[in-house]
């Protein structure tokens, strides 16, 4: 683990930041949907807005990360999020963090003992990140893409 990894709560001053980090309309499907590319501050405001605990990791001192909740049980489950990694801080453990970060907070904020994560069936990296944290497939639904082509959402879960 990267001992220069911090978080703490997004703010409005972070999100002129966070915007950036999709590289691609094919990398903000993965991470924001129903959002529409160029991913802008106004867009992701109004998912911060009806989601819960938007958190930044810095590593260095920089913004290098963002997740959030966009489903939250009291004492049953949580539901990641938003999940997007600076393209400059991709491989340093970022993600593997904010998630570690996330299961915590469903823990001990929401006394839940599971989070789940969704998870689009090209997004390789990302399935390998959750399979890898232990997270096992509970599930696959269809939903389209942008272009209104036929995708996998693969949706997995975590005991903790």
């Amino acid at each position: 683990m990267n001992a220069n990894l911090q978080h703490r709560p997004a703010t409005a001053a972070d999100l002129g930041e966070v915007v950036g980090f999709p590289q691609n309309a094919e990398e903000l499907f993965f991470c924001y949907p129903k959002a529409i590319w160029p991913l802008n501050v106004g867009q992701l405001a109004a998912a911060i807005a009806e989601r819960r605990d938007s958190t930044v990791v810095e590593l260095d001192g920089r913004i290098a990360g963002f997740a959030n909740f966009y489903q939250w049980q009291h004492s049953e489950f949580c539901a990641l999020g938003n999940l997007m990694v600076a393209p400059w801080a991709r491989s340093q453990g970022v993600a593997q963090y904010l998630v570690g970060v996330m299961e915590k907070l469903t823990r001990e904020r929401y006394k839940a003992p599971l989070m789940k994560v969704s998870c689009f069936n090209a997004n390789a990296g990302g399935l390998l990140l959750y399979t890898r944290l232990g997270y096992q497939t509970v599930g696959i639904v269809e939903r389209r893409g942008p272009d209104g082509s036929r995708v996998a959402l693969v949706q997995l879960e975590k005991r903790l």
